[in-house]
């Protein structure tokens, strides 16, 4: 009988990713991603990795025959790609299954923010609505507004879908203009911001993007801005936010991330004006499986067929013969 294939599981991961693999594959499994975690007679036979959050380079060059990367998640920041495609290693996303979840958490949260929804149901549950009357009327309205989408990819692109039901007029900015959207393009981030009054930020974690939100941007954004982030806090300054939000730079700020998750500032967390949440945009049962099966049938395509199903850009590889 064949030995079975050897997938490494580094760390935690979803249940329902070993529940399907576990037939099909020998299962690996060590506390974290650290190559000293697996001695190199056992390193030798491993020839995939399912993770869920980072794989460095030293882990990649500790097993040396390994042939993809099954990340679970749409953002593989915390994989070394670089490393991995210098080897020919395929790496794997989890990219499409998550969008409308994340694209309606946005919405959500935006309408959290602005019509201040989870202050109202503690006024209620409090009793205040009994003792003290209606809750104060919100100062801010999604009327007349013009949102700005920082990032306009597959997520970008369904929150968009979302804001035209609420008749928003909608721009954005990305590193090249998109020709097969009609909404306005902005070359730079703060144009953008100078041109809305509501700015989502849902792009990934590049050199470009960090801390790209920052007193400059606020500024430009205005009085009246809002500043709604489900991509990654790792694109706000949250010193500059706090102090926008504090002195008025910027009307309020939704976030569903957070520079140092799970450390939230106390400076945000002592405003009234913001809204937060405990990175939850793709939080729901139904994604979080389809994320599982993706990251599944991802190994299963590359083993039985030779081909991933999501390998991100950096490695269009197909698996060797033999």
């Amino acid at each position: 009988m064949a030995a079975k294939t050897r997938i490494l599981v580094p760390g935690t991961i979803r249940e329902r990713v070993l529940d399907r693999i576990t037939e099909a594959f020998d299962v690996v499994r060590i506390e974290r991603p650290d190559p000293t975690l697996l001695a190199r007679s056992e390193a030798a036979s491993i020839s995939g990795i399912a993770v869920s959050g980072g794989c460095g380079a030293a882990l990649i060059e500790h097993l040396p025959g390994l042939e993809i990367i099954a990340s679970f998640g749409v953002g593989y920041d915390g994989i070394d790609v670089a490393a991995a495609a210098a080897r020919g290693i395929v790496v794997t996303n989890t990219p499409d299954v998550l969008n409308d979840e994340v694209a309606d958490t946005a919405i959500g949260l935006l309408l959290n923010t602005v019509r201040r929804f989870p202050q109202a149901e503690s006024w209620l549950r409090e009793g205040r609505w009994v003792r003290d009357g209606a809750f104060p009327l919100t100062p801010l309205s999604l009327r007349g507004r013009k949102a700005g989408i920082y990032g306009l990819g597959r997520i970008g692109l369904a929150i968009a879908e979302r804001l035209k039901g609420f008749g928003i007029d909608i721009a954005y900015h990305t590193r090249r203009p998109r020709a097969d959207v009609p909404y306005a393009y902005y070359p730079s981030l703060a144009e953008l911001a100078e041109a809305v009054d509501i700015l989502i930020a849902i792009v990934p974690k590049t050199p470009e993007t960090h801390r790209a939100i920052d007193t400059e941007i606020l500024q430009a954004l205005g009085p009246n801005g809002v500043l709604i982030n489900v991509g990654r806090g790792w694109t706000v300054d949250e010193a500059a936010l706090a102090a926008a939000l504090k002195d008025g730079v910027i009307a309020a700020a939704g976030l569903d991330v957070f520079y140092d998750e799970p450390h939230v500032p106390q400076a945000l967390l002592d405003l009234p004006n913001v809204s937060l949440l405990p990175h939850v945009a793709s939080a729901s049962v139904v994604t979080r499986d389809a994320m599982a099966d993706l990251v599944a049938g991802n190994l299963f395509a590359w083993f039985d067929l030779g081909t991933a199903v999501t390998p991100v850009p950096e490695t269009p590889f197909t698996r060797k013969a033999g």
